[in-house]
């Protein structure tokens, strides 16, 4: 073989390594958490001391923003920088302006999902598997929202009793560069091994109602715990969310924001942990 074939048929087979089966599979690799990576990189770390400010401002540089709301209940709309639309517990009577283009839900009530979502909505997530016995697995990216689960157990409603194995999500959103969790119909301390799957959180939606979901002193433990550096509450029904706050002590500052959103960036997330109550859930 001449010498310019040699090199020819090697040029060829390495376009076909590139282009062929080793580029295809790597396509198909399931995106990387980075927000478990740096959790299980640096154990027992608190990831909350990214501003000198004592309170997030909205003053972080164009791309780096995602904007929070709460739309009412379990559901808040999360807008990432490059313009994804993304409903948390959906149930179709608490909307964004727009559209979604990602809709999260669980089943622990019908005010936490909905079996007849707008045709318009590309990607509707449940936090639950209707097979039996197994768990949702959800590990998708749209955008810049690259959007994992964990699965917790629930307790079957209106006192009938027991329980049902993987019937919540936990849902974890990162988005440039923020780890933001959403704690669904949480009824049950997390394990050691969730709060592994889960990784860092930067910002928690966590429901404080004291019952339907669980205690307030149960459900501090679980904020105090993943040591997040923003917390907003949520699913609150009928009592004052003073219940939940008052166990939290000096570590721990507490806001009342003037309306219902707020936009976060890894630079403006609040140096010391903040427990910031959206209005609507005041």
């Amino acid at each position: 073989m001449k010498p310019q074939h040699l090199v020819l048929a090697i040029a060829c087979l390495a376009a076909f390594i590139v282009s062929g089966p080793a580029a295809r599979a790597q396509q198909q690799r399931p995106p990387v958490s980075h927000c478990q990576a740096i959790a299980q990189t640096i154990p027992r770390a608190t990831f909350a001391s990214f501003s000198g400010s004592e309170q997030p401002e909205p003053t972080a540089t164009e791309g780096e923003d995602v904007k929070l709301t709460f739309l009412g209940h379990s559901t808040f709309e999360i807008d990432t920088p490059a313009g994804i639309v993304i409903a948390t517990d959906y149930n179709g009577w608490y909307r964004p302006a727009i559209t979604p283009d990602v809709v999260t839900m669980n089943k622990a009530h019908p005010t936490h999902f909905t079996l007849t979502p707008e045709p318009g909505i590309k990607h509707v997530l449940h936090g639950w598997s209707d097979v039996p016995g197994e768990a949702a697995k959800i590990d998708l990216v749209v955008g810049d929202a690259h959007i994992r689960n964990v699965t917790t157990d629930i307790r079957f409603s209106y006192g009938l009793g027991g329980s049902q194995q993987n019937g919540n999500s936990i849902f974890v959103f990162e988005i440039a560069g923020l780890c933001i969790g959403h704690l669904g119909h949480l009824h049950y301390e997390l394990t050691e091994t969730q709060y592994t799957e889960i990784g860092r959180l930067d910002v928690v939606m966590v429901p404080v109602d004291g019952g339907l979901t669980m205690g307030a002193d149960s459900m501090s433990r679980v904020i105090k715990r993943l040591r997040s550096s923003l917390i907003l509450p949520m699913h609150r029904r009928g009592p004052p969310v003073n219940a939940f706050l008052s166990m939290f002590g000096k570590d721990f500052d507490v806001a009342y924001a003037p309306d219902d959103s707020i936009i976060v960036s890894l630079r403006t997330l609040p140096k010391k942990p903040l427990i910031y109550v959206l209005k609507g859930v005041q």
